[in-house]
């Protein structure tokens, strides 16, 4: 079944390719639209903030119509913001679009889990969410990198436009590689697929994963965007093509995480992720070095340990659901994209009065919370136990 991983991890790369492009850029846009650390960081805000307010309707939806259906028109329909977000000329202009691009992307990548989670069996299923999680992480690191290199060479709205085109031909390899949903169980209408989603409610270790997914890209929003703001300012002055280069740091998620499912078999959920925690917690408190090699090592433990911790909770999430997985995807998707944007808000106002170390302690903070929650609710049987 290589086809079907293939497209898997193209659809998370498509996602975040999109959804990221604009952290790079964030001081180039903030000069262009006349708008301050604050106020451009909306621009993150209004992604993440659209992935969470859809996601769960996108999973009710996704439980009705089937899968591969709904994540292939919504890569299609992604590229029209994308092209608007290149032709608009105002701050408010661009959140608009920024917002509606948003709406687009849960269709993609929460459905894409709850694919995995259906199509493989659950001692594959870790392994298969952790090649999808190396798309997402490679497409992250490419919308970052490759915009910053554009916006400098020809402009962000050229970077944008071609942005575009790419989204545009994934759409065709997915359509192409990813065949018809087997195991997928309809639910007879929407309101049966609903009901199955407050089910999701009253499941405590889902809604303790869903904590957990706020927290981590809470902080992965927090970190990344504004340590763009920290390097672009003096002594280190970045440029937009070197903020952009700041992101090959991702890729060693995209080494890492396709392990993630022998790593869940050999040490269990709990200690695993307890463990990457604690690297995640070193790593920010490198980036406060003045060296820019040092800040660069705890960049690249921050981005390592956070798709770790994706991996790991999106697993749990479809393996842990027994029915509406979809909508249990949907319901986490909505938990980690609400964290992402008070990622990209929260930290603008510590930013203003504490600076750089105020973000860092803030971080550190919510990776202790995390930790709690995994240390109280993680206690079932490792993955390798199955079901």
């Amino acid at each position: 079944m290589r086809a079907p991983r293939i497209a898997i991890g193209l659809a998370g790369y498509s996602a975040f390719l999109n959804l990221y492009a604009p952290q790079a850029i964030l001081p180039m846009l903030a000069r262009d639209l006349g708008a301050d650390a604050a106020g451009i960081s909306a621009i993150m805000t209004a992604g993440t903030l659209a992935v969470a307010l859809i996601a769960p309707f996108a999973g009710a939806v996704a439980d009705v119509i089937g899968r591969k259906r709904v994540i292939t028109v919504a890569m299609l329909v992604l590229v029209v913001p994308t092209v608007m977000m290149a032709l608009t000329s105002s701050l408010s202009g661009m959140i608009f679009w920024r917002f509606l691009q948003g709406l687009v992307l849960p269709p993609v990548f929460a459905i894409a889990i709850a694919y995995v989670g259906e199509e493989w069996p659950p001692r594959e299923a870790a392994a298969v969410a952790g090649v999808y999680t190396s798309g997402a992480s490679l497409g992250g690191f490419s919308g970052r990198f490759f915009t910053g290199i554009l916006a400098d060479l020809f402009g962000w709205r050229i970077a944008y436009l071609i942005l575009a085109a790419v989204t545009l031909a994934l759409a065709g390899a997915v359509a192409a590689l990813l065949p018809r949903e087997k195991r997928f169980v309809r639910s007879p209408d929407l309101i049966t697929s609903v009901r199955d989603m407050a089910q999701h409610l009253r499941n405590p270790q889902l809604l303790a994963t869903n904590a957990i997914g706020f927290g981590t890209l809470f902080n992965f929003i927090a970190v990344f965007t504004f340590v763009s703001f920290h390097l672009g300012a003096p002594p280190y002055n970045f440029s937009a093509t070197l903020l952009g280069a700041v992101f090959a740091v991702y890729l060693a998620g995209t080494v890492l995480t396709p392990g993630v499912g022998w790593a869940l078999t050999r040490f269990g959920r709990r200690p695993l992720l307890l463990g990457v925690l604690a690297i995640w917690a070193m790593g920010a408190a490198l980036t406060l070095a003045t060296p820019v090699w040092l800040i660069m090592v705890g960049l690249l433990l921050c981005a390592a340990a956070g798709l770790i911790c994706q991996a790991v909770s999106t697993g749990i999430v479809t393996i842990t659901a027994t029915r509406g997985a979809s909508s249990a995807v949907g319901l986490y998707v909505t938990w980690y994209y609400v964290g992402g944007s008070v990622g990209g808000a929260l930290p603008g106002l510590i930013w203003s009065r504490a600076g750089w170390p105020g973000c860092v302690a803030m971080v550190i903070a919510v990776l202790s919370l995390i930790a709690a929650l995994v240390w109280h609710f993680w206690r079932e049987r490792p993955v390798s136990a199955g079901r």
